[in-house]
């Protein structure tokens, strides 16, 4: 039997959109797996654990910035302007991650990733966490 699992989010489409998680990277056998790009329906598969996010204005934001001024359309090596980059920096940086020790919780805010740029489309943007990379993910629009 194999040790690899694999678990599509949200795989029929009908959760009511308002989730927002990061898949921290990491050898865990389990396996999340993605629908993004808008309309551009691509899809994304990453290994390492869930986190589930709370950031109710970020992920409006998020939609935002994907849905309306990208119009859905995915971005997908896409080369970004500096103030495109800036505000998905900002919405990124605005997000908390909670990380525990064991004993004591603490709120760190997520970065994005700029060397992973180009990998960044609507319900998938690499960032970096404490525990270390992963990808953001949210309800594709499509």
């Amino acid at each position: 039997m194999s040790s690899r699992r694999f678990v599509f989010l949200d795989p029929d489409g009908m959760s009511a959109g308002g989730w927002l998680y990061v898949v921290v990277e990491a050898k865990t056998g389990v396996f999340y797996q993605q629908q993004y790009g808008g309309t551009a329906c691509r899809q994304g598969q990453v290994e390492g654990f869930l986190v589930p996010l709370f950031g109710p204005d970020e992920l409006d934001a998020l939609r935002e910035l994907f849905e309306k001024h990208f119009r859905g359309a995915g971005t997908w090596n896409y080369g970004w302007r500096d103030d495109e980059r800036d505000r998905l920096r900002e919405i990124i940086g605005a997000l908390r991650y909670w990380v525990c020790d064991g004993t004591t919780e603490e709120p760190h805010a997520l970065q994005l990733d700029e060397g992973r740029i180009r990998k960044t489309d609507e319900a998938w943007v690499p960032v970096i966490t404490p525990d270390g990379p992963g990808v953001l993910v949210w309800f594709n629009s499509d």
